[in-house]
């Protein structure tokens, strides 16, 4: 019996050959990739967006309150800096009264509450309540505050209480 001898001829692809089967998987894939990735980095921005107006909301939210609270308790505080005027105006000279009303006015100072200054001015409506009109004295114009009764009050911009006065006509 004959040998017969097979010869095994490794073949191998090229590397040329294998970066274009590689090349042709990956240009299919790339685009998709793409896609996927903007899709994640739109969804991360718009998260961010949301969580950034979450927390801008929640700080204009705390803000509010803190003013809603504050007005509130000014406005408690009100009736006690009009008996303290009152007081002052019935016994000027007790210097127990001068310094309760000189640390009330401190006090809204610090908290930012404000007198408004009523006589000599003309008649505001949204600041000022005309409970009594009378006839103008000499050189004063019409709607021009000539007394008040009650001081009115402001905190900030807005208004506690408006001032009761008596208006020339």
């Amino acid at each position: 019996m004959e040998e017969k001898k097979v010869k095994i001829e490794q073949v191998s692809v090229d590397d040329a050959e294998k970066s274009t089967v590689a090349d042709a998987a990956t240009d299919t894939r790339i685009p998709e990739l793409e896609a996927a990735l903007a899709d994640m980095n739109d969804k991360y921005l718009r998260a961010m967006a949301e969580l950034e107006n979450t927390r801008r909301r929640g700080a204009i939210d705390a803000e509010s309150r803190a003013r809603v609270r504050a007005i509130s308790v000014a406005e408690k505080i009100l009736p006690v800096a009009d008996a303290v005027d009152a007081a002052l105006k019935h016994t000027p000279d007790d210097a127990g009264i001068k310094s309760l009303a000189l640390a009330l006015e401190s006090a809204f100072e610090q908290i930012g509450i404000v007198k408004m200054e009523t006589v000599g001015k003309l008649l505001d409506p949204t600041r000022h309540n005309a409970i009594q009109v009378v006839n103008a004295p000499d050189g004063v114009a019409p709607n021009t505050i000539t007394e008040e009764l009650q001081a009115g009050y402001m905190m900030g911009d807005t208004i506690l209480r408006t001032a009761m006065v008596v208006v020339a006509k």
